[in-house]
């Protein structure tokens, strides 16, 4: 029969909680630092383009991504990060990259954002349809979580096309382990490399969220496009019927 946690265990687990809010971005909305350029570090740069360019090691830094939309703001999360509780650290770790300014993603994380009390089942469902896209840190302990699993399908339930939204990060797996629904979608495998591993989890994220404010603009561009032959063609009208 396992035991569970020491009191030591758990109060080095609310020691790390702690300082993880404590050192969290203050400020985690982008929409207040869309037009800021702050000082900051190569690491905490936007560097990324095509997504065909996010595999190289070294990946060129481009100015601020256009990613202010209705579309994005219609969600509450841009990104929810699935995960077991051994991955706490690594999470933690990652959650803090992907809010760093000057991109400020927007993380939807269990254990912070989950309201306390609250039915675990609607929490992790409501994670899933309040976020644009899905982190999912797959590792030997996630598959034998059945929240983990549970969070997993509806994620696909809602994304059932491979459209950039289900984002799987390979840790400590195999490929042949491999959850057979994932099979279909391209994943990060991090375990040889963390921090670029970080950078192309974030750029995967940036780039969907790229897309949506293009297709919303390609949208309101068709829209007044075809509005204006129809003004065109009620002054022609007004013009003839002058003449006459």
């Amino acid at each position: 029969m396992s035991e569970g946690p020491t009191r030591h265990q758990m109060a080095r687990f609310f020691r790390r909680l702690i300082d993880f809010k404590r050192n969290r971005n203050p400020n985690p909305s982008p929409r207040s630092n869309l037009g800021s350029n702050p000082q900051t570090s190569d690491r905490t740069k936007s560097s990324c383009g095509d997504p065909k360019s996010i595999g190289a090691s070294s990946l060129p830094v481009t100015p601020s991504r256009k990613l202010d939309s209705s579309a994005r703001w219609s969600k509450e999360y841009d990104v929810c990060v699935c995960h077991t509780e051994d991955d706490i650290m690594y999470v933690q770790d990652l959650v803090s990259f992907l809010e760093l300014h000057p991109d400020s993603l927007r993380c939807f994380l269990q254990f912070r954002d989950s309201t306390p009390g609250g039915s675990i089942c609607t929490e992790l469902c409501q994670a899933v349809k309040e976020s644009h896209c899905w982190v999912l840190v797959i590792t030997p302990s996630f598959l034998k979580d059945p929240w983990c699993r549970y969070q997993m399908q509806q994620a696909l339930s809602e994304s059932p096309a491979a459209n950039g939204r289900v984002i799987p990060v390979r840790k400590q797996l195999e490929r042949k382990d491999y959850p057979q629904e994932l099979r279909f979608v391209f994943g990060i495998d991090v375990r040889l490399d963390k921090e670029n591993g970080f950078q192309k989890i974030k750029c995967a994220v940036l780039y969907y969220l790229e897309e949506l404010g293009k297709k919303e603009r390609a949208h309101r561009d068709r829209a007044q496009g075809d509005s204006e032959p129809n003004v065109h063609t009620a002054s022609e009208t007004l013009d003839m019927s002058g003449h006459r």
